[in-house]
């Protein structure tokens, strides 16, 4: 009887402890991770969390390898996305799951991840289950997937670190020809398909390797390799750097070519200015502009930069119509042009502070202003019948607001003073841009008062700000940045709601108090 109840008592004992070590094998779950099983709560959930990714699993076991990565990603996008854990498997789960049609069960594993967005489903994720992939997904929910995500891209070698970079350049016996890039850059999208062919072509004899030096991290790396845009392509042998692949050609045939007899850059074909073209604009000079004037009773000017984007848009329009203006003995006006970064006198002149800008003269008098004139036939109809243009709306940068406007004279060293800053580089035409602007001014007003903050905004298209927004890597707008005492951090992917640029900022607040509080506990 005695010997009954002592292996009654070890058994129960070897049960205790096999609780205790299931206990702690089980997977510890991120008090960031939100656990939903009611149906008013994963309501209100998707009612004020703009980006949601929900985890739906058969049982509570089942995600157990989803919920120790999801851990991850939730820390690392905290305050852009929120990551939430529905277990279909529970009584109140399997309720929540039958009400909005989702069956883990029926899935690989028993789990299925589901995203939401603006309160409604979004997409189901099907990207790889890695925190890279679906960090890059949160931070951009619509965007496009990783280049390593593409299954056309498996020839190129990927490079994560600059320690993985060394070791490639160290152990590669192969020539090999590296792709910096920079995930946002258009040109970088447009070559990837063309880089990925030509390192299927090329197996074998030549390694192309992909790399994300955009990070801030790899600013020394870009000043050892000349990497001044992207995407550059660095071509090495046994280790050691030896040219730049520049200027011949964007196809994969080019690539493979240059590979078999890789030669130093070609110089590059200068771009034949504007007023050497056969058009039919009259092209003005500081001493020709007044004389050109009084021959000429009416006259459209277009004052332009030759590396302004929108001035090159415009051109082939303003050549049409001067084709039509220019050259019609019975023409109500004529359509000159000047380049104001060659003629700064009469820039400075016309106080011109963007380009293009095109003014109308009448009588060699300056009379209007028309930044609505952008097209051929704008611009024929308008000397057939020249008017005031409606008065201009008062400009963001002119509005009373708690947003810093910068500009290339002080960016860098207002930025230097504060701990957090959120810039938005834009440009006033723009559509997306406007939307923005009201938002991204009540996020401002609200943290005024918190001196290591800043909402900033940088118009690209004034004076020399379009160099600030080059180096800082605008090729689109608005482009959001976020930058430490100055330096830049990362990009902001995050929701262009006045929600997504609190959200982003009170967590970067809420990272600093915690910090202090572990401090104050270490000591």
């Amino acid at each position: 009887k005695r010997r009954c109840s002592e292996r009654g008592a070890f058994n129960l004992s070897l049960f205790f402890q096999l609780m205790l070590l299931s206990a702690l094998d089980a997977v510890k779950v991120s008090p960031l991770i939100e656990k939903v099983g009611d149906h008013k709560d994963f309501k209100k959930l998707l009612r004020t969390r703009t980006n949601v990714l929900v985890l739906y699993t058969k049982t509570a076991t089942s995600g157990d390898s989803h919920l120790k990565l999801l851990s991850d990603v939730a820390q690392t996008v905290k305050g852009q996305g929120t990551i939430a854990w529905v277990n279909c498997g529970d009584s109140e789960g399997r309720k929540l799951c039958k009400k909005v049609k989702v069956d883990p069960s029926s899935k690989q594993g028993g789990v299925e991840l589901l995203h939401y967005k603006d309160g409604t489903f979004h997409t189901e994720y099907n990207r790889p289950t890695t925190i890279k992939s679906m960090v890059a997904f949160l931070k951009d929910p619509s965007g496009p997937p990783l280049w390593e995500e593409n299954p056309d891209a498996k020839d190129v070698v990927h490079v994560e670190t600059e320690k993985d970079f060394r070791k490639l350049l160290k152990k590669e016996e192969k020539p090999v020809l590296m792709m910096f890039y920079a995930p946002w850059c258009g040109v970088c999208k447009r070559m990837q398909p063309i880089f990925q062919q030509a390192a299927t072509e090329a197996k074998g004899q030549f390694v192309l390797a992909g790399m994300n030096v955009h990070p801030t991290e790899f600013d020394g790396l870009k000043q050892e390799y000349s990497v001044k845009g992207y995407p550059t392509f660095c071509y090495f042998e046994k280790g050691k750097f030896l040219y730049h692949y520049e200027n011949y050609g964007a196809t994969a045939k080019d690539i493979t070519d240059w590979l078999k007899n890789p030669q130093p850059p070609k110089p590059k074909t200068p771009e034949v200015p504007w007023s050497e073209t056969d058009s039919a604009v009259f092209h003005l000079a500081d001493d020709t502009f007044d004389s050109f004037l009084e021959e000429h009773p009416a006259a459209l000017i277009m004052f332009y930069a030759p590396w302004c984007g929108h001035c090159k848009k415009m051109k082939p329009e303003y050549d049409e119509a001067a084709e039509i203006l220019n050259k019609d003995a019975d023409s109500p006006g004529v359509l000159a042009a000047v380049d104001a970064t060659v003629h700064k006198a009469l820039g400075e002149r016309f106080k011109i502070s963007g380009f293009p800008t095109v003014k109308y003269f009448e009588k060699g008098e300056e009379r209007y202003t028309l930044p609505h004139l952008r097209t051929k036939n704008m611009i024929v109809e308008y000397m057939h019948n020249p008017q005031a243009p409606p008065p201009p709306e008062l400009s963001w940068e002119d509005k009373p607001s708690s947003v810093s406007h910068l500009g290339s004279e002080d960016f860098r060293e207002a930025l230097k003073k504060k701990k957090h800053a959120l810039v938005m580089f834009y440009a006033p035409w723009c559509p997306h841009c406007k939307n923005a602007v009201p938002h991204f001014t009540t996020a401002a007003e609200l943290f005024k008062e918190d001196r290591k903050i800043v909402y900033a905004a940088v118009d690209c298209t004034k004076g020399q700000n379009h160099e600030v927004c080059k180096q800082e890597g605008v090729e689109g707008y608005p482009t959001f940045n976020y930058y430490n005492y100055g330096k830049f951090v990362e990009r902001y992917n995050g929701e262009r709601g006045e929600a997504g640029f609190t959200g982003f900022m009170r967590s970067l607040r809420g990272r600093d108090q915690e910090k202090v509080v572990k401090r104050k506990e270490e000591l």
